[in-house]
């Protein structure tokens, strides 16, 4: 039944940014593409359930659920563009494999839809992602803080979402400082939407990040490091992006040696 999980509220609020980002940015995004990255998930998502199935026992089949592909696909909506429509549907189809490609256990360690972004830009000529997309307005920012509050708080990734934004903001004032520089330009600096869009839905997916807290804390620390130093001294301007993709495998790190009970959703059987 619809918003029994919270996932339900996380691709209610997704697709609402991506209605709101095209009438009120003026973005470039034909919606036959949105289709295609739908359907590219989708498909993606049932035929690879599928083929587990036919190689599992009956009692231990998966269940295909539409909302983990559909969070991807709004995802990277919201994110990736590129000339070809060939191009994003290369990249959904990268991003939901890489669930059931690059998984230790029973858990995928890249987020899915960080996997296909760095894909489609490494791999492809058309592809980019722009972080200015949002602008700097501030009710952008008071509404994904808002609707990504209610998510955190349902799934208890706050102190991620803290560790990152606390350090990547520590750090972003000491430069400010040693340059002398004003603080609007601080500000100019973290006020950008795509950042609060990564920090409250992307770096904060319960299923691949550290299980235990103490673990979630130091990644997300990590992450906020390398990106600072991705994005102010080698001018990386989607620094964030390839800070997650490169430290993501550090999830399985923390997970032995920081062992906790995994993330699951509901009370049902674990799910891809």
């Amino acid at each position: 039944m619809l918003f029994k999980d919270i996932r339900d509220y996380q691709i209610l609020f997704l697709f609402l940014f991506l209605v709101l980002g095209i009438g009120t940015r003026d973005w470039t995004l034909r919606p036959e593409w949105i289709a295609v990255i739908i359907a590219s998930c989708l498909s993606t998502q049932w035929l690879f359930v599928s083929g587990w199935s036919l190689i599992e026992t009956n009692n231990n089949q998966q269940i295909i659920n539409i909302r983990s592909p559909l969070i991807t696909a709004l995802g990277l909506c919201l994110l990736l563009r590129a000339d070809r429509w060939t191009t994003i549907a290369f990249a959904a189809v990268v991003a939901i494999a890489s669930k059931f490609v690059f998984k230790v256990g029973d858990k995928h360690f890249f987020n899915p839809a960080n996997f296909g972004i760095i894909s489609a830009l490494a791999l492809t000529p058309d592809a980019w992602v722009s972080p200015g997309q949002w602008g700097e307005d501030w009710w952008y920012g008071l509404l994904f803080a808002g609707t990504g509050g209610l998510i955190l708080k349902r799934v208890g990734r706050w102190d991620t979402t803290a560790a990152f934004l606390g350090a990547y903001a520590t750090l972003e004032a000491i430069r400010n400082l040693w340059l002398g520089w004003t603080w609007d330009v601080y500000w100019h600096r973290l006020t950008s939407g795509s950042l609060l869009l990564f920090a409250l839905f992307m770096v904060t997916d319960p299923r691949s990040i550290p299980n235990a807290s103490i673990g979630r804390v130091v990644w997300a620390v990590c992450i906020a490091i390398l990106t600072f130093i991705l994005r102010n001294y080698f001018y990386v301007p989607t620094a964030v992006f390839w800070a997650l993709f490169a430290l993501a495998p550090l999830t399985v790190l923390f997970d032995t040696f920081c062992p906790a009970p995994r993330f699951a959703w509901g009370s049902g059987r674990v799910e891809e």
